[in-house]
């Protein structure tokens, strides 16, 4: 069977905390043909040293302005030439052997378009403090606002990334929620259930605690752009999130212990 190579990208502003547990988490995957490369927006806290630390490793980097992570994840994979590709935020880790997991299920299973499994959530000591809710879903299920796809741990084909890129710009929070929308309107997304891949880290400066309350409104966005009805679950989910949404930003501050 062919080796497939696999494209991953590191898209990245200041967070030199975070970034070299990031980058080694990529670099010690067992899988042999990992096209890795760091798109940072021109950081300014000393994140160009620690990429220059692992530089003889990575098939490219780039530190310079851009218009955010969304551009930044555009042009990373402009240059990708891998046959699967996947992101993994410079604040988030793989856990080891899920390049290898995430190739061999894509060989076996040439119907899947995008594979996925589950995810911890972490601290800013990496400590694990929960679990993300990852399900198994599908276009009907993402229009109505049922996404459960940790993005951390998200694999897909090279060839439906061609059809449906690049990420909307306009998308600050919801760019992967756009995006599983148009690859599962063409492709089946499969669940990996009981397999952990990822970790996603939960801080007070991160976008999840930040600037969550731009995630639901791009959410809708899609679902009228894609001819949704206001009498639809994911519009109740929203209005029902945005009052909730105070508990729920105390729920994760108490849980990170701020």
């Amino acid at each position: 069977m062919t080796e497939l190579k696999v494209s991953i990208l590191t898209p990245s502003f200041n967070q030199a905390r975070y970034l070299e547990a990031t980058i080694q988490s990529v670099l010690m995957q067992d899988y042999p043909r990992i096209e890795y490369a760091i798109v940072d927006g021109g950081s300014t806290d000393g994140s160009v040293d620690v990429i220059k630390k692992y530089s003889d490793r990575l098939a490219w980097w780039v530190s310079e302005n851009d218009r955010g992570q969304t551009d930044a994840i555009n042009k990373g994979f402009a240059r990708a030439t891998g046959d699967i590709l996947a992101w993994i935020n410079s604040d988030d880790t793989y856990e080891p052997g899920v390049v290898t997991a995430a190739v061999n299920y894509l060989q076996v299973h040439p119907e899947i378009g995008m594979v996925y499994a589950d995810c911890n959530y972490i601290n800013e000591e990496g400590q694990v403090i929960g679990r993300f809710p990852a399900a198994q879903t599908d276009l009907p299920r993402l229009r109505r606002g049922y996404v459960h796809i940790p993005q951390q741990t998200t694999f897909f084909r090279a060839e439906l990334w061609k059809r449906v890129g690049p990420l909307d710009p306009l998308f600050y929070f919801a760019m992967d929620y756009d995006l599983w929308t148009r690859l599962a309107a063409l492709s089946e997304l499969k669940y990996l259930a009981g397999q952990t891949w990822a970790n996603f880290r939960i801080h007070t400066s991160g976008k999840t605690i930040a600037a969550d309350d731009r995630c639901w409104p791009e959410m809708i966005r899609v679902h009228y752009r894609d001819g949704g009805s206001f009498f639809s679950v994911i519009v109740a989910k929203y209005y029902l999130r945005k009052l909730l949404a105070p508990i729920w930003a105390w729920r994760l501050r108490k849980r990170l212990g701020v």
